[in-house]
C-alpha cells in the first residue's frame, strides 16, 4: 500500500459553496503577495463582535488580549457597541497599551511578579488610575509589599475565585488549576486580608469557568463524548453559579466592588445570565479559531488565515505546502494542530501532520492544486497565529487594506 493511500486524514473537510467564494476571493486579493502571511477578513471579525455583544445580552464584553495580539484589531473591537475594556495577559503589555492609548481600562488577567513593571506601575498615578492587577493569595500581597514598599498610591486589584468543579471530596478536578480561592468564605477571607493592608484597593472578581468557555462541547465525530461534556457542563455551571454569588457577596462585606469578571468565548450567553456577573470577556470569537468548532450554542466565523504555498505534488491525492507546523499551546494533540481549510476537501496526514518545513495535505482537492497555488489554514488557537507574523493583512470586501502589525510585529513579545 503507498504512503498516500496508507495516510489517514486528520481535519477533512467537504464540499462548501461559501467556501468556495471565499477562497476565489481571497486568492484574487492576495495574487500579488508571495506566501507565507497572515489575512485577517474584517467583515466577518465585524460580524464576529457584534454577534459576541447580542450574545452578553447588554453586559460589556472586556477585549482578552492574549486572544487577538494585535493593537490596531483590539481598537476596533473597542470601537463597537457592547465593547469595553481590555483583559491583558501580563501588566508590561498592560502598561504598553495604556501609554500607547489603546486602552484606559485594563484588569490584568494573570497574577505577576514583574518587579520593574509593579514599580513603574507603583510610581505613576495614571497608570494606578487604569491598571487593576490580579491576586489570588496573601502571598501575593506579601511579594507586593516586598517589591513597592507600603507607601505608594493604592493599587487596584482583583481577587481571582477558582470556579473549577470539584467532585469526591477534592480528587476529581474539572476545569483548570488557577486559584487556591475555591469558596465563598475562602474568598471573604481574602478580601479581608486586602481590605487590611495598606496601599490596596479591591475593585473587582474574576472567576473564569475554563471547563466551560474553553471546552468544545459538540467534537466532530464524537457523539458521545459531547453528549457527556455537556452534561458536565450543565451541573458544573449550576454548582457554579451558586458558589460565585456566594463569594461576591461574602466580598463585598469588605469590599465596593466595581466589577464581577467571568466567560469567555464559549460560555458567554451562559455567563452572562448569571445576576452576580456585571461583565463578561471574549477575545477567540473575534477570530473564529478551529477549537471552537467543537462549540454547539454558538459558533464564530472564520476570520483569521494564514497561506502557505504548494512547492511540491508528491502523487496523486496529495500536494505539499511549505512549512506548516504552526502549533497551538496546550496538551498534545491533533487538534492543536492548524487545519488545511481552503480548498474544501482537504486534510493533514496521520503520519506527517503539520511539519517544520513541509506539510502534505490529501484528498480530492489535492488533485487541482498546481504548484505555486496556495492553501489557506486555519490555527487552531486566537492570538497565537499574531505569534507566527509580524503582520496581518486586511480584507476588507475584496480588496487588500494595507496591512497591520502584531504584537510580534511591533517588537513585543510579553510571554
Amino acid at each position: 500500500m503507498s504512503a498516500q493511500r496508507a495516510a489517514l486524514p486528520v481535519g477533512s473537510s467537504g464540499a462548501d459553496p461559501d467556501r468556495a467564494t471565499r477562497r476565489d476571493r481571497y486568492d484574487r486579493a492576495t495574487a500579488e503577495l508571495d506566501p507565507p502571511f497572515a489575512l485577517l477578513d474584517l467583515g466577518a471579525f465585524d460580524r464576529n463582535a457584534d454577534a459576541l455583544a447580542n450574545r452578553a445580552q447588554g453586559k460589556p464584553i472586556r477585549v482578552a488580549s492574549k486572544s487577538v495580539r494585535c493593537r490596531e484589531l483590539i481598537r476596533r473591537a473597542l470601537a463597537r457597541p457592547g465593547w469595553h475594556g481590555v483583559m491583558a495577559f501580563t501588566l508590561p503589555e498592560a502598561l504598553w497599551l495604556l501609554r500607547s492609548g489603546t486602552c484606559d481600562d485594563i484588569l490584568v488577567g494573570y497574577p505577576s511578579v514583574d518587579r520593574s513593571a509593579l514599580r513603574d506601575l507603583a510610581g505613576d498615578p495614571a497608570a494606578g488610575a487604569a491598571i487593576t492587577i490580579m491576586v489570588d493569595s496573601a502571598e501575593h500581597l506579601d511579594f507586593l509589599d516586598a517589591v513597592i514598599g507600603r507607601r505608594h498610591e493604592p493599587v487596584r486589584v482583583c481577587l481571582e475565585l477558582d470556579v473549577s468543579w470539584r467532585l469526591a471530596g477534592g480528587r476529581i478536578h474539572i476545569g483548570v488549576r488557577r486559584s487556591p480561592v475555591h469558596t465563598a468564605a475562602e474568598a471573604g477571607a481574602l478580601a479581608r486580608a486586602v481590605a487590611a493592608r495598606r496601599g490596596y484597593r479591591l475593585v473587582g472578581l474574576m472567576a473564569y469557568e475554563a471547563q466551560i468557555a474553553g471546552l468544545g462541547n459538540a467534537p466532530a465525530r464524537q457523539r458521545l463524548r459531547g453528549a457527556a461534556i455537556r452534561a458536565i457542563q450543565r451541573r458544573s455551571l449550576a454548582e457554579l453559579t451558586e458558589r460565585r454569588i456566594a463569594a461576591v457577596a461574602a466580598v463585598r462585606e469588605h469590599a465596593e466592588l466595581t466589577f464581577v469578571n467571568a466567560g469567555g468565548t464559549g460560555s458567554i450567553a451562559a455567563t452572562a445570565a448569571d445576576p452576580s456577573v456585571t461583565e463578561v470577556a471574549a477575545g477567540s470569537g473575534l477570530y473564529g479559531p478551529t477549537l471552537f468548532d467543537a462549540y454547539r450554542a454558538w459558533r464564530p466565523e472564520p476570520a483569521a488565515f494564514f497561506a502557505l504555498p504548494v512547492v511540491r505534488r508528491p502523487g496523486r491525492s496529495v500536494a505539499t505546502v511549505l512549512g506548516g507546523g504552526w502549533i497551538a499551546s496546550g496538551q498534545t494533540s491533533r487538534s492543536r494542530q492548524p487545519t488545511p481549510w481552503l480548498p474544501a476537501g482537504l486534510a493533514l496526514t496521520r503520519t506527517e501532520g503539520a511539519g517544520e518545513v513541509q506539510t502534505p495535505v490529501v484528498g480530492p482537492a489535492a488533485d487541482r492544486l498546481r504548484i505555486g497555488n496556495r492553501v489557506w489554514f486555519r490555527h487552531a488557537k486566537a492570538g497565537e497565529l499574531c505569534e507566527h507574523v509580524d503582520a496581518l493583512y486586511l480584507l476588507d470586501g475584496d480588496t487588500i487594506d494595507g496591512t497591520i502589525p502584531t504584537y510580534r510585529g511591533e517588537g513585543k513579545a510579553f510571554l
